[in-house]
């Protein structure tokens, strides 16, 4: 059979920004899920239990190359070109003070991160959508009520802080390294692991969610 090329790109990324990519694709076959191909996991290949791995480092014309290749034959790796990218939806809409919100709306309905404030402007409630998405899926978690710090190497440009708020309940925000909170819960968890269990949502669930504008 001759070769196919089924999908390809090629991007600039930081090296935390790589090593985000990276992790999402262990992640995956750690627990046997699909594995995402492209950014927006729009494409994934079902990789097969056993495969051969190559790992190729080269000098060449004054530029390095390092090239990791996963094979497996091809009856056991399904692939899907229209793979579901999310199972979440941020809604873009204006609130009775005519700003603009977002929320991230899991498929049962569920809210599951909004980013708290409004914007006057409709391109800056999409900036923060944007860096949602960037920056979620990377972010270290760290317990801010022990005073825990985010690790100085990986992750990405935001933090996901735990925190329990005035009725002692846990919560989640997303905290840029600026130190704007970028999105949060929206709600109070009885447990530190419900809390976790919805941040741990919008890291696999924003990367690839749609925009969609709704009427309130």
């Amino acid at each position: 059979m001759p070769e196919e090329t089924i999908h390809e790109s090629s991007r600039s990324r930081t090296r935390q920004g790589l090593a985000t990519y990276l992790r999402r694709i262990a992640r995956a076959l750690g627990r046997g899920e699909p594995v995402p191909v492209d950014e927006d996991g729009t494409v994934t290949v079902d990789a097969a239990a056993t495969g051969d791995v190559e790992v190729e480092l080269e000098r060449e014309d004054g530029t390095v190359h390092f090239e990791i290749e996963m094979e497996w034959p091809d009856e056991a790796a399904a692939i899907d070109e229209e793979a579901s990218a999310s199972k979440a939806t941020f809604e873009l809409f204006r609130d009775s003070a005519d700003e603009y919100r977002w929320r991230l709306r899991h498929d049962n309905g569920n809210i599951v991160a909004d980013g708290g404030e409004g914007y006057a402007d409709k391109r800056d409630a999409r900036s923060g959508i944007e860096s949602v998405q960037r920056n979620a899926p990377g972010a270290h978690v760290v317990d801010a009520s022990r005073d825990e710090e985010a690790p100085d190497e990986g992750g990405s440009d935001a933090t996901f802080e735990l925190f329990r708020d005035s009725a002692d309940e846990y919560r989640w925000r997303l905290r840029h390294d600026n130190g704007n909170v970028i999105a949060d819960g929206g709600q109070g968890y009885a447990s530190k692991q419900k809390a976790k269990q919805g941040l741990r949502s919008v890291k696999s669930n924003a990367p690839g969610a749609a925009v969609e504008e709704t009427d309130e």
